[in-house]
């Protein structure tokens, strides 16, 4: 039996915290977008927040291919399988739990990130860049500026918030696809372990079962969100239902993780079964 711990472990706790509050962080780029009336730039810098942040999601697939490995030989002794696999299942809980704890923190630092992005729109503006606009966000002393002045939001300030005007669809389908999404690497290596005999065919579905929810953002999510944006500056909307908008779609990003703690299980059993499908096609 293997230990719990391991630096493996710690270092996806951290890299998963760390992408799901910059995927969180660019939903702010919608509100820099309508104040600052640069759009189609906001979209640009939204689309590479939310880019680098699906990108480095798969960061700490490495971290869990290891720790999956010594679950797997641990496994081997039927003696000890039962106890590593519930061991592997709490470890892999407890990383889709910091993914919850970073989006609730990206939530926190929505009002920094807008800051963060009109400043970087500004940069584009004088720079004629993005990547020169966002390595002029990296200067210690603008890094310096925007740690002096944190912007926590105070929660009795929410109130002025509702969700009445917002598309239902658009909040419960960014539950489901932030549920899948947040799952996609963790399930497929979790099948890796309930079903040895196919485990590297389960572990390379987790590109298509991101893929999968990707494409389920940018047909439900991304595009009402847009509009709603749109609608806003060109004054159809008032700018606290673009504010509303974002702070729900940050609140419904947390549902959907917590979402992902209860599909984790069957979502591996499928993925599974997947694998097996595929395996006997060939």
């Amino acid at each position: 039996m293997t230990d719990f711990w391991s630096s493996q472990l710690v270092l996806a706790l951290g890299l998963n915290l760390v992408v799901q509050t910059i995927q969180i962080g660019a939903y702010a780029a919608r509100l820099a977008g309508v104040l600052s009336g640069r759009i189609a730039t906001s979209i640009s810098l939204f689309n590479l927040f939310v880019l680098v942040s699906r990108l480095a999601n798969l960061a700490y697939a490495p971290m869990l291919g290891t720790i999956s490995d010594r679950t797997a030989h641990a496994a081997r002794n039927p003696a000890l399988a039962g106890a590593a696999i519930h061991q592997f299942d709490l470890q892999l809980r407890l990383i889709v739990l910091a993914g919850t704890f970073g989006t609730a923190l990206g939530a926190l630092l929505l009002p920094t990130f807008l800051l963060l992005f009109m400043r970087g729109i500004r940069a584009f503006e004088r720079l004629g860049s993005v990547p020169r606009a966002m390595l002029r966000l990296l200067d210690p002393r603008v890094v310096l500026d925007i740690l002096r002045s944190p912007r926590i939001p105070a929660f009795s300030s929410l109130a002025r918030f509702s969700p009445r005007h917002i598309p239902a669809e658009l909040l419960v389908g960014n539950v489901v696809v932030t549920g899948i999404y947040a799952i996609g690497v963790v399930a497929s290596v979790y099948a890796s372990i309930l079903r040895p005999e196919v485990a590297r065919t389960a572990v390379l579905l987790s590109g298509v079962v991101n893929g999968i929810a990707t494409i389920s953002f940018s047909l439900i999510v991304d595009p009402t969100s847009a509009y709603i944006t749109d609608q806003a500056v060109k004054g159809e909307r008032p700018l606290i239902e673009v504010k509303s908008m974002v702070l729900y779609l940050a609140l419904t990003a947390i549902a959907g993780t917590l979402l992902s703690q209860l599909i984790l299980y069957p979502a591996a059993l499928f993925i599974g079964w997947v694998a097996h499908v595929v395996n006997l096609l060939h």
